[in-house]
Parts: structure tokens; C-alpha cells; sequence
């Protein structure tokens, strides 16, 4: 369980070169002095895990990249990668008073990002209270990014946390689903080492799937708090799919990120247009394929995709094909598949099928991405805990659900957002679980 365990592959890593290079010392320095230290920052306000913007940005501004990375780690434990994939442009960037003024905002993510690395760089590990401090032990199931923050916090502060994952490898979607260009897998893991060091028990390998595994968890913890995140890719519903050449989104990025795949020809075919989607569309161009599609039944109004991510896909090279829907797939004779297609059409929000607009497409890969289906078969077994529209419900504050002795967080609880909103709920379930075991033993 170590960022050597990543294959670091020089074809993939020259392929997935980073969208935004690291800021040189000087660099960091002129943007850092730009920062108006306000005092009512609205940046810090946008972000999820409130971190102190201005009180980070000006330790890198005086030089004190250690301090500036002990104000970020307070808020956020994932500071580094959330530096890295989270949308700054819709959050604590675009909060900037600076676009007020029609000027260029502040690189918050990048200036975070210059204090996380040398942080990462020195080896160090944020100071945690004496294990046993506070008697309390929580179990996470999942090893996702909420997991991460949970478990983390919890051992700052003198608990014990023990996280669960099925995979070999933790991090969940930072280590296997979160495109190279925007980060490593090799970081995340860097990240969950760090963790680990603080005191946090990882189990990897071992997945929860049972009413008799949860029972066997409430026997050894006090608490336990779901991390699960979603279920698999949705399916597209077409006779067909399940043909060769067929691999959903993740499982594409998935593969090239643990180096199970490092090369791709011909025609590849996204379905979707999501973030997600254009992530699995832009590896597509990256491993070298000569013509990327995507395949949307809307039309480019209503793409679920951040309009930056958009943007970038076009100049990775990628072509899109509006208001198009896939009827059903087939292998032809050259071992090509065939996609056929309808082009349709919106009317009072429903889509209807336009006559003799009948087309089939002939590509090497087809890659659905329309969205992860919600993990119910564990969440079914729990006792006591209210499911809605394929989610948990828990409180929005503490994360505790209708079971007192289970809490949630992430994707599982708000159904897929960023990162930095699964570190948020992670925290504070957390905090909630150390006020509860407080009461408990008062």
C-alpha cells in the first residue's frame, strides 16, 4: 500500500502531461503578494472545507511554505489534491473579489498546491493527539476521499479509525478514477501514506458486503462510517453492450492509471457528457487514438460538464455529436463495432425519435458514461437507515443517519460531487462522532 505500488509508466506519463505545471518559488511569490487579505473572504467562504485563503496565501507570500501548509491541512487533509482537481474556477477562484474588479483572480489551487508539495517534499505529517486519547473506535467502510478526512480527523484528535476497502489500493476515485493530467495516481497515494502515518489501521482487500460483516464491525467499533460512494456505471440499456469492446468511463481511466492500458487505436465513442465523460474522452485522444466522439441525446446547453472541462476536451481534439441516442450495438464483420444510432428531439422534456434519421457508426471502443448507479445492495442490509432516490440520508451537519451508531459522508450521502465537498462530510461526521462518544462516556 505505497505510491511505488503505482506503475509509473514514462509513455503514460509524458501522454498525461499536467494541465497546470507547478508554480516556481518566484512565481508563487509575486502571485501570493496579488492576495488582498481580505477579511471577509468570500474565497474562503466558497470553499466546502473552509480553509483559511488569505492566512495560507500570505505564509507563502513571507516564505513559510510549512505554516501555509499546516492552515490548509487544519481545513482540508486532502489540501494537495484537491489543489489539483477541484473546479477553483466555480468555487473559491470565481469567488475572488479580483473578478469583481475585471481582474485575473488569485491561483488559490495553485498556490495551494506550491505549499502541499514542499510540505509532501519534507516528509512531514501533520501532529496528532496519543492514540487512545479519546475512547472512541470507528470503522470506514470505503477508502474514498470522506473516508480519508474521517478517519484523519478522527485520529488528530486521540480516536481510533480503522478504514476499509475492497480494492488493492486506497483512495477511491483520487487513485483510480480522477483523470492523470489533473492527478496521479502516485499523488493520492502519497496523501493516504501521509494518513496512514498519522495512526490511521488500513484493510485493504476486504469488502463489506454482508449484514454478517457490518455485525462482525459493530462487535470491534464503536462507530462506524459509511464511505461507500456510488455503485458501478450506469448501463445504457441497448441490446449489445455487453460486447467486446465495450468499457465503461472509470474502468478506462482506472486501467490506464494502474498501467493495465497504455495505447489505443482508431475510433473511440463516449457516450455521455459529463465531466466524467469528457475525462474518458480526453485519455482517449491521449492514448492515441485518431478520432474521439461524444455521444450526447441533448444538445450542448444541457451538458452536465463544467464549461472549462468542455472547453478543454474540444482542444484535446475531441468531436461531439448533439441530440444523437444509441439503439443498439453489434460487431461486424471485420470485428469493428457497430453503433447504431437515432438523432431525436426535445419536446416538453421528453425525447422523441426523429423518422429516417436512422445512423450507425463503426468504432474500435465504445466507453458509457452516463453516471454511476447508486450502491444500494450493502445499504439495504443496514438497519435502520433511511435510503432516498438511491441515497442515504443523514444529517446535514453531522453526517449521523437514522442508526445513531452510523454515520455517512460523500458521494453516498450528495449522490457524486467533488472532492472537496466528500472531505467536507467526512470532517464533520468526524467531529460529530468525537461530541457523540463525549456525551457517551460523560
Amino acid at each position: 500500500m505505497s505510491a511505488a505500488a503505482i506503475t509509473d509508466d514514462p509513455q503514460i506519463r509524458e501522454r498525461f502531461g499536467e494541465l497546470k505545471p507547478a508554480l516556481t518559488s518566484q512565481a508563487a511569490t509575486i502571485e501570493a503578494d496579488r492576495c488582498l487579505n481580505c477579511f471577509d473572504a468570500p474565497c474562503t467562504a466558497a470553499c466546502p472545507t473552509h480553509i483559511d485563503v488569505p492566512g495560507f496565501i500570505k505564509r507563502v507570500a513571507t516564505g513559510n511554505l510549512h505554516g501555509s501548509a499546516l492552515r490548509i491541512l487544519d481545513a482540508n487533509i486532502l489540501g494537495a489534491s484537491c489543489a489539483r482537481v477541484c473546479p477553483v474556477d466555480v468555487l473559491c477562484e470565481g469567488a475572488c473579489v479580483m473578478v469583481r474588479q475585471n481582474r485575473k483572480p488569485i491561483q488559490i489551487g495553485q498556490l495551494q498546491r506550491h505549499a502541499m508539495d514542499a510540505f509532501y517534499a519534507r516528509g512531514e505529517t501533520p501532529q496528532v493527539a496519543a492514540a487512545g486519547e479519546r475512547k472512541l473506535r470507528v470503522g470506514c467502510i470505503g477508502a474514498g476521499p470522506a473516508s480519508l478526512a474521517c478517519a484523519a480527523e478522527l485520529r488528530r484528535q486521540g480516536a481510533s479509525a480503522t478504514i476499509f476497502e475492497k480494492r488493492e489500493l486506497p483512495g477511491g476515485l483520487n487513485t483510480y478514477g480522477v483523470a492523470e493530467y489533473k492527478l496521479r495516481a502516485a499523488d493520492s497515494m502519497r496523501e493516504v501514506e501521509m494518513i496512514r502515518r498519522m495512526g490511521v489501521e488500513f484493510r485493504c482487500g476486504v469488502e463489506v458486503s454482508t449484514a454478517a460483516a457490518l455485525e462482525a464491525l459493530e462487535k470491534e467499533f464503536d462507530l462506524i462510517f459509511l464511505g461507500v460512494g456510488l455503485g458501478a456505471m450506469q448501463r445504457l440499456g441497448v441490446p449489445g453492450e455487453d460486447s467486446e469492446g465495450v468499457m465503461n468511463a472509470l474502468e478506462l481511466i482506472a486501467a490506464y492509471k494502474t498501467g493495465h492500458l497504455k495505447e489505443l487505436r482508431g475510433t473511440v465513442v463516449v457516450v455521455g457528457a459529463g465531466n466524467t465523460a469528457i475525462d474518458a474522452a480526453n485519455a482517449a485522444r491521449r492514448l492515441g487514438a485518431e478520432t474521439v466522439y461524444m455521444l450526447y441525446r441533448r444538445s450542448e446547453t444541457d451538458i452536465s460538464a463544467f464549461d472549462f472541462e468542455y472547453e478543454h476536451a474540444k482542444q484535446e481534439g475531441v468531436q461531439f455529436l448533439w441530440r444523437r441516442q444509441p439503439l443498439a450495438l453489434r460487431t461486424g464483420a471485420q470485428g469493428k463495432l457497430q453503433l447504431d444510432t437515432v438523432q431525436v428531439r426535445q419536446v416538453n422534456g421528453r425525447l422523441l425519435t426523429i423518422p429516417d434519421s436512422e445512423y450507425t457508426m463503426e468504432c474500435d471502443l465504445l466507453v458509457p458514461a452516463i453516471g454511476q448507479s447508486p450502491l444500494a445492495e450493502l445499504l439495504e442490509t443496514l438497519r435502520g437507515i433511511e435510503m432516498r432516490d438511491g441515497r442515504i440520508v443523514a444529517d446535514r451537519v453531522t453526517g449521523q443517519t437514522g442508526n445513531p451508531r452510523y454515520f455517512a459522508g460523500g458521494d453516498c450521502v450528495n449522490g457524486g460531487r467533488e472532492v472537496v465537498d466528500a472531505v467536507a462530510g467526512g470532517k464533520r461526521a468526524a467531529v460529530a462522532m468525537l461530541k457523540t462518544a463525549e456525551v457517551a462516556h460523560a
